[in-house]
């Protein structure tokens, strides 16, 4: 038996992308159920996973139920210490932790005002003083962890859960051109991970592929497009024919006119395995 993963749109829900990544980043086999977000759908499939209510959910191949990504980063690691989940050495271990939990619990701003959409990218967003002290914070714990680690590349050394905790937001940041230091956005769009990539996308092999890869379905090559004004978030209109929200629904039937910024996750995503 394998793990059973419960998850959203990955292209919408930020915590479906995190859940995900725990699992093939670190090649961890698992069997993934995708739940329609804003339906039924995830309700109804979370009545055999007593007592989630959210996603990401997981079930062990012995039947235990982990909702909350906190929880199955730390069951995964605690099942998997092969796969370096968390890194080994003491100090950087306690670094990726420090960022994990930050950024579980925070960055509230920045989430309400820049909702997680990989198929959108705009030119400028005008982020309020909110999202700027947001944009501030990761500055100074991205600084931080590195400092505190040595790392060069990754957030804490060698790719881990502090990565892929914060994948979604070097997404924001990309998406909707947020101002951030060179060093952060260096994160975000930087060179490629060194390891060889097969090129599933059929435009490159390496990490320019990676978002056709990581969302199947996605159209490229990327559209920017202005934010519209006078909304606290861009994302936030409804189309007038179907009545739905255009960054909500994956297979909404107007979702095809917007395109994906293709290099959101150019450096927060070790590898991309076809599953």
């Amino acid at each position: 038996m394998s793990y059973d993963l419960i998850i959203g749109d990955r292209a919408y829900s930020s915590w479906s992308l995190r859940g995900w990544l725990l699992f093939d980043a670190f090649d961890i086999p698992v069997k993934t159920h995708l739940a329609r977000l804003y339906s039924d759908e995830l309700p109804n499939m979370l009545r055999d996973y007593p007592p989630a209510k959210t996603a990401p959910t997981m079930r062990t191949p012995e039947g235990f139920v982990v909702p909350e990504t906190i929880a199955i980063a730390e069951e995964l690691a605690t099942r998997h210490p092969d796969a370096r989940i968390w890194p080994t050495d003491p100090r950087a271990r306690s670094v990726a932790r420090v960022l994990a939990s930050e950024m579980h619990a925070g960055f509230t701003a920045l989430r309400s005002h820049c909702p997680m959409n990989l198929r959108l990218s705009y030119t400028d967003c005008a982020p309020p003083d909110a999202v700027l002290a947001d944009l501030a914070r990761l500055d100074l714990i991205w600084a931080w962890a590195k400092k505190e680690t040595g790392s060069t590349h990754w957030l804490c050394g060698d790719y881990s859960a502090a990565d892929a905790f914060f994948a979604p937001v070097a997404a924001r940041i990309a998406g909707y051109n947020l101002p951030v230091s060179p060093a952060a956005h260096g994160l975000c769009s930087g060179p490629s991970h060194p390891r060889p990539l097969p090129s599933l996308a059929g435009h490159g092999h390496g990490r320019s592929a990676r978002s056709t890869v990581l969302l199947p379905g996605l159209p490229a090559p990327p559209m920017a497009r202005p934010h519209p004004a006078g909304r606290q978030s861009g994302l936030r209109h409804r189309c007038r024919k179907h009545r739905l929200p255009l960054f909500r629904q994956a297979r909404h039937p107007c979702a095809g006119t917007v395109q994906p910024p293709l290099r959101l996750l150019q450096r927060l995503l070790p590898r991309q395995n076809c599953r």
